[in-house]
């Protein structure tokens, strides 16, 4: 398209860009009439004569919701109730003067933000200091000029209404973050389970042993007094746990019957393939051959995700033993990490409740009883108390996560 030049423009293109220019203009006053007709004025002051020539005024400039008080001693109340979008304000009035009133309305939170124009007759310096070191917003002399209120008043309130208009973006957008992260958050929870799953669903068909494990470290971290956020953190980590099962053969890891020496060895291998399957890039020409837990730690080795980080930490340790008698490294006591430890009685309490394709699942008694005989040895005795203290909620976990659709 080519444009006009300057000279080009007709008398018709005149006519037309006035004719826009007014109805903006007209569109601009019609907004200005409709905020003025919609907003809540209130005056304050124990001289009756000042608040009908003010309302008088202000009705005429077509304010038409204005409300008065003429008690100082129930304005502040009558103010909270009636909620103005600007308040006339007297500063010398008996009993409770003007300037106490706006003390007590900077102090409340629904008025702190209140427009407030201070009606003075007084040429005291320091009275119009105090006002506004209080917060006052503008000031009119006594006795009122109608020609002078009417513009103070409208520009309070557009001074008000861009406030506000800040106020509510400022929590639209606090919401549509707190709606981003949250979506977020739960994505980042369903790819964890996915990955989870990925290893878990070529032993365990329903995938319900990833969720009850990281239910019952849940409990106990509670039990043991952790923060929610821990709590949370450990519940999600705890289900990458076995992540390293990627890389265990499908003839040893769904072989139904007892495990040669040999697979059992390959067995092993999940947490070493966990921890390598976390690793940064950089590490992965490392021997593949790491025993299983050193496989779960690294697959989930190389992030800065605190998750993470303690998803690789429960995967490479969480078949150590209090004892030392564990692996893949041997570590025992308090070296192992907390979550290690943690994870260690959930997912046992898990292999012995649940049942697999080499054993039927043991009845609650039996299995506190065999936690109980690794108390000391296998377990942690301080985690393993937390989890006894929670017995009825880990019953509760195992009903709310049944295999319901496995063969009895």
């Amino acid at each position: 398209m080519i444009a006009k030049s300057d000279a080009a423009y007709t008398a018709d293109d005149t006519v037309v860009f006035s004719s826009a220019r007014h109805a903006g203009e007209m569109s601009e006053e019609a907004t200005a009439l409709e905020t003025q007709a919609s907003s809540k004025i209130m005056i304050v002051d124990d001289e009756p004569i000042i608040i009908r020539v003010a309302q008088q005024a202000l009705r005429a400039a077509g304010f038409t919701d204005v409300h008065s008080s003429c008690d100082p001693a129930t304005a502040f109340r009558s103010i909270l109730d009636y909620q103005p979008d600007a308040l006339i304000l007297d500063v010398m009035m008996p009993e409770v003067s003007g300037l106490d009133i706006l003390r007590q309305l900077r102090q409340a939170d629904s008025t702190r933000q209140l427009p407030v124009i201070v009606l003075t007759a007084s040429d005291d310096r320091e009275t119009k200091l105090q006002a506004l070191n209080l917060g006052a917003t503008d000031f009119l002399s006594k006795p009122v000029d109608s020609l002078e209120l009417t513009p103070r008043v409208r520009n309070a309130i557009r001074s008000k209404h861009f406030h506000d208009h800040l106020k509510n973006y400022s929590q639209e957008l606090e919401l549509a973050v707190q709606r981003k992260t949250a979506e977020l958050e739960l994505s980042r929870r369903e790819v964890l389970q996915c990955l989870a799953r990925a290893a878990e669903f070529r032993d365990d068909d329903t995938g319900q042993h990833i969720l009850r494990v990281g239910r019952y470290a849940a409990v106990i971290a509670q039990s043991m007094g952790m923060t929610p956020a821990y709590v949370d953190m450990i519940e999600q980590a705890a289900q990458l746990h076995d992540v390293g099962k990627i890389g265990i053969p499908d003839n040893i890891l769904q072989k139904p019957g007892k495990l040669t020496d040999h697979e059992r060895q390959q067995m092993q291998l999940h947490s070493g393939y966990g921890k390598k399957i976390l690793q940064s890039v950089t590490q992965q020409g490392q021997p593949s051959t790491l025993v299983h837990s050193q496989i779960g730690g690294q697959i989930l080795e190389a992030t800065r995700s605190p998750l993470l980080q303690m998803a690789h930490r429960i995967a490479l340790t969480h078949h150590e033993r209090w004892d030392g008698a564990g692996y893949p490294i041997g570590l025992a006591g308090n070296d192992i990490p907390l979550e290690g430890r943690i994870t260690a009685v959930a997912d046992v309490f898990d292999a012995l409740s649940s049942q697999r394709p080499y054993k039927k699942a043991f009845p609650v008694d039996e299995c506190f009883r065999i936690l109980t005989e690794g108390c000391g040895t296998h377990f942690d005795p301080e985690v393993l108390q937390a989890f006894f203290r929670r017995r009825n909620e880990a019953v509760q976990v195992q009903m709310d996560f049944l295999d319901t659709d496995r063969p009895v």
